[in-house]
């Protein structure tokens, strides 16, 4: 296994194992070890302690989910449309990916100073794009600076509850707050007669797979939504076979490797892909570039589904 999924595997490990208890900040090196299924030694070779890994696990989800905001965003002509699409991905990542949600949302607020620090930055991105609202002169009355960390702090606010009162280990719905939420960030901007549309608009489809007969794929009978990323990585692999990381993501339009790594990771234990690059038994060889392949179940599957085109639009300022 090459050290890009070793990452993504241990982050995985990590954000589960923490999901999976009461206390998630009890959770030990060698419990991360044990559900990753790698030695103490190839933990220690890729981060310093436990709190290093936390903090990348965090950062990764936090790219993951500013990558599939800004795109989300930047398709919309206008801000309200932008802002509306990019909290739709947002509530959409975070259902699916429930153990990565928590660590971001609730566990972050328990982490050290370097965490704390992240979080706060990430936050900031996001009030940056909310004030654009007021910039851009969608009120009559021109609400206050602050008013864009009020709204995203109480979104986060009502999205930290969500996934508190779930449970461990349990998934939340979380996309059926879109209208709620809209009208919330809307409210200072537009006002109350326009941001309360929000609250009957049918929720977008977001951009994704059109599966036969709505087939869903998973691990033990669990769900997966199939995402136009997926599709675009599934045909990658299908049209150039043995492909490292890197081709797979040039070729699928993916710019950030530790997304791709985190993506062939997940198919992978799905038994989509697998990687022929690696030594007898399933160890990797240092140096030697990773080969991916579709399995049988993941031709089907790529048989299966095509990508629905995007629209092409102007991006918003």
């Amino acid at each position: 296994m090459g050290e890009e999924l070793q990452r993504a595997r241990v982050q995985r490990a990590l954000a589960e194992e923490m999901a999976a208890r009461e206390d998630p900040h009890a959770v030990t090196v060698a419990d991360v070890v044990a559900r990753a299924g790698v030695s103490r030694r190839t933990f220690y070779e890729l981060y310093a302690d436990r709190e290093a890994c936390f903090l990348a696990t965090l950062e990764s989800g936090l790219q993951l989910a500013g990558a599939e905001m800004y795109t989300a965003y930047a398709r919309q002509a206008r801000w309200q449309d932008g802002v509306r699409a990019a909290l739709g991905e947002l509530l959409a990542l975070l259902e699916r990916e429930p153990a990565l949600a928590r660590l971001c949302v609730v566990y972050a607020l328990g982490g050290g100073a370097q965490v704390l620090r992240r979080r706060m930055e990430a936050i900031e991105v996001l009030c940056e794009f909310v004030d654009r609202g007021r910039l851009e002169g969608y009120s009559r009355s021109e609400p206050p600076e602050v008013a864009a960390e009020g709204v995203v702090g109480a979104v986060l606010a009502v999205i930290h509850s969500r996934l508190v009162a779930g449970g461990p280990g349990r998934s939340t719905c979380l996309t059926e707050l879109q209208g709620p939420l809209m009208n919330l960030i809307l409210l200072p901007y537009v006002g109350a007669a326009k941001a309360g549309r929000e609250l009957t608009r049918a929720a977008p489809r977001l951009p994704g797979i059109q599966a036969g007969r709505g087939e869903a794929l998973g691990r033990d009978g669990a769900g997966m939504r199939v995402t136009y990323r997926t599709a675009r990585v599934l045909r990658a692999i299908g049209e150039r076979p043995g492909a490292s990381n890197r081709e797979v993501a040039d070729q699928a339009g993916i710019v950030d490797q530790g997304q791709i790594s985190r993506l062939l990771s997940r198919l992978e234990s799905l038994g989509l892909v697998a990687n022929k690059g690696v030594g007898t038994g399933g160890s990797s060889t240092r140096g030697t570039a990773n080969a991916w392949v579709l399995t049988p179940r993941g031709e089907q599957v790529q048989r299966g589904v095509q990508p629905q085109a995007r629209p092409a639009s102007r991006p918003a300022r």
